[in-house]
């Protein structure tokens, strides 16, 4: 992984992936998209419009930068994409298409991000297996599923050097939350300091894999890093780094505003969704293909997130 061409670099994935990617490759070498323009860009950072729909437009800019490495990671995430169904399919099916069939042509090491989305209702709950029954019932993890798949064809098939990892819920105090189920575990930082109370749209007792931010980021560059001998699953590794329902969280942020209070307002919609998902995941293989290790418990992400959020909402003042 020496140039890198990342789509949907402003979404909460990818505006702190690019800013890894050009601390560990310098700015010449990574090359951010996205189908709008950000909303400050840095002398020397590299920034083209791309809508992943266009195939030749994403074809033209992999030609001219000359990377050697796609990640993509533009698509519609969970609650958005129930709300657009078509639209998710189109956009998240046709821009993985198309970059994979440029990573086929030019050759390039690729990476797109799997979810606990790809998991259904019959799925084993608990410790929820590497390999095991799928069958979502949403948009979103039928993308997913179809996203899995397609990536190990085109390893199989073209020898396309194609990794991915099944996210959990991602906390970041960087980007907003984008329309996902797990989003309520960010917005409670928020709620925290901004008004010490939350009112919680996932149920009590909800249990969900998260993982904070920084974890992410590592486990893409490691993952992209590693040796492709040791790779077996490739496409869909498990990962996580804690999991939680609504009452611990609110019980790790006491610990640190003891004032803090929570109640439920429960949406349908993405409680529907997070029933259909795992508890807990067992991230044995990724554990043992290239050696993934998250940093933060429940209680270091939450004084971390406090900190750095009040600072940020205290700059912005």
């Amino acid at each position: 992984m020496k140039k890198v061409l990342v789509t949907g670099c402003l979404g909460q994935i990818g505006s702190e992936l690019v800013l890894r990617l050009r601390e560990d490759l310098g700015n010449e070498n990574v090359v951010a998209t996205d189908i709008r323009m950000p909303e400050k860009l840095e002398d020397g950072e590299l920034f083209e419009i791309l809508d992943v729909m266009d195939y030749e437009k994403m074809r033209a800019l992999v030609e001219k930068y000359q990377v050697d490495t796609l990640i993509h990671l533009a698509a519609l995430l969970s609650a958005v994409a129930e709300a657009k169904p078509k639209f998710a399919w189109d956009l998240n099916m046709v821009g993985l298409v198309n970059a994979l069939e440029v990573a086929r042509e030019f050759k390039l090491k690729f990476f797109t991000p799997s979810s606990i989305g790809a998991f259904g209702p019959n799925t084993p709950k608990d410790e929820t297996p590497q390999d095991t029954l799928q069958r979502p019932t949403t948009m979103y993890g039928v993308t997913k599923v179809a996203g899995e798949l397609l990536c190990d064809y085109y390893y199989t098939k073209y020898g396309v050097d194609t990794r991915g990892v099944r996210f959990p819920g991602l906390i970041s105090y960087k980007t907003l939350p984008g329309g996902g189920t797990t989003d309520y575990a960010v917005d409670i930082y928020y709620s925290a300091i901004k008004e010490g109370k939350y009112a919680c749209f996932i149920d009590r007792g909800t249990a969900m894999d998260m993982m904070y931010m920084p974890d992410a980021i590592e486990a893409i560059v490691q993952l992209m890093n590693a040796d492709p001998k040791n790779l077996v699953h490739r496409n869909a590794f498990n990962i996580s780094a804690m999991s939680f329902e609504p009452e611990e969280i609110k019980a790790s942020i006491k610990k640190v505003f003891p004032d803090f209070e929570m109640d439920y307002a429960v949406d349908p919609v993405r409680q529907s969704i997070a029933d259909s998902w795992p508890n807990s995941l067992d991230i044995s293989c990724a554990q043992k293909e290239w050696g993934f290790q998250p940093r933060y418990d429940l209680d270091k992400m939450t004084q971390d997130m406090l900190s750095k959020l009040q600072e940020k909402l205290t700059a912005t003042v």
